[in-house]
């Protein structure tokens, strides 16, 4: 029998703790054997909506803005995750899904990042995400879709987003056709498609002051029931918008010496021509690194990402791009604005590099 837990009136940290340690349990109750995805064609706008049949699911969307004088990178994160061991139970207060979501944004002349975070069940209209179409709210975050235009609001403790990306291109299915394959095993892969080119608008505050701004956003959008191998211990990925309308993806799955479990990635030309890189055509070679005062984990924040398409450094405009999201996801992780030069050494693009796994393993 399950045990009897009441959050109503359990103080704000220690509710996140006690709902990530009854997903952590309850999942483990609920383990079973996990198959290889089945390669399906995706459809939208259903599919811009929720799995929750899946057990991991997130939407990503990251991008730089700026004024014309003052230029930001920005990020926002919304994760559902599927408690295996309450799908039974007939109580509206059982945690089926968890939602959780993060955001930061980097002030790139101030040389800061700000980052905030929430968690929550889902349901009671606290934390909901439609099967319909894109529609995510987490108490006063949303990203909604209408049509071709997707919108993100939300109010941290020192800033705030509200901004409009508009569609310039078409969805863009990773891997093969939309399966993505994550690890020696063919279990180990997501449903994966992106939406590079985002053109953006809209405002950003921080610390309470206003900035009309435009710039260039990308938004991800996976859902798996086990992504990891059992020896990963994180990833490296890069998400870039080039400036002449060319999409780069690449990622690697590392084990705990730092090699390659998996790698691949793609590139989208302007013109629309798609090239899904295979097994062993990606490899990423730290150049310089950067050492966390708050988590002593040691980041490469310039690296040299060998590709089919061309052989790139992705350099961090700041070091520190770091978050702390132990209060939601447990994770320290690394995340922020970059910029990609080609093998000429012009700067060709730019977008978001993450780095998982450095403080700790990375369980999901």
């Amino acid at each position: 029998m399950p045990p009897r837990i009441t959050l109503a009136h359990t103080p704000s940290l220690l509710r996140r703790r006690m709902l990530l340690l009854l997903a952590a349990s309850l999942s483990a109750a609920g383990l079973g054997t996990t198959h290889a995805l089945p390669r399906k064609a995706l459809q939208f706008p259903r599919d811009f909506g929720a799995h929750p049949d899946f057990r991991t699911e997130w939407w990503y969307i990251t991008g730089h803005a700026n004024t014309g004088a003052r230029e930001f990178g920005f990020q926002l994160t919304f994760f559902r995750s599927r408690v295996d061991g309450t799908q039974g139970m007939a109580s509206k207060f059982a945690a089926r899904q968890l939602m959780f979501a993060h955001a930061a944004l980097t002030d790139v002349q101030g040389k800061k990042l700000w980052h905030d975070q929430r968690i929550a069940r889902e349901g009671f209209d606290v934390a909901t995400a439609s099967t319909q179409g894109m529609a995510i709210k987490l108490r006063e975050w949303t990203l909604q879709s209408q049509g071709r235009t997707h919108k993100a609001h939300l109010a941290a403790s020192d800033f705030a987003l509200d901004l409009q990306f508009t569609e310039t291109q078409g969805v863009l299915l990773q891997g093969d056709q939309g399966l993505s394959r994550k690890g020696p095993e063919a279990k180990q892969a997501s449903y994966y498609y992106s939406l590079p080119q985002l053109a953006t608008a809209g405002n950003l505050q921080l610390k309470g002051q206003k900035f009309e701004v435009t710039g260039k956003a990308w938004l991800d959008h996976e859902w798996s029931e086990e992504v990891l191998h059992p020896s990963a211990t994180g990833w490296d990925w890069i998400g870039m918008n080039l400036d002449d309308g060319s999409a780069l993806t690449a990622f690697r799955l590392r084990d705990k010496e730092g090699n390659a479990l998996w790698d691949g990635g793609s590139f989208r030309s302007a013109k629309g021509d798609l090239f899904a890189f295979s097994r062993g055509e990606v490899i990423f070679r730290p150049v310089r690194r950067w050492k966390s005062p708050l988590s002593q984990a040691s980041y490469p924040v310039e690296w040299l990402v060998r590709t089919p398409a061309d052989i790139y450094t992705v350099r961090a405009v700041i070091d520190n791009q770091e978050l702390d999201s132990r209060q939601s996801t447990g994770a320290i992780y690394w995340e922020g604005l970059s910029e990609l030069i080609d093998s000429n050494g012009k700067r060709v693009g730019r977008g978001y590099l993450e780095m998982t796994g450095y403080a700790a393993a990375l369980r999901l």
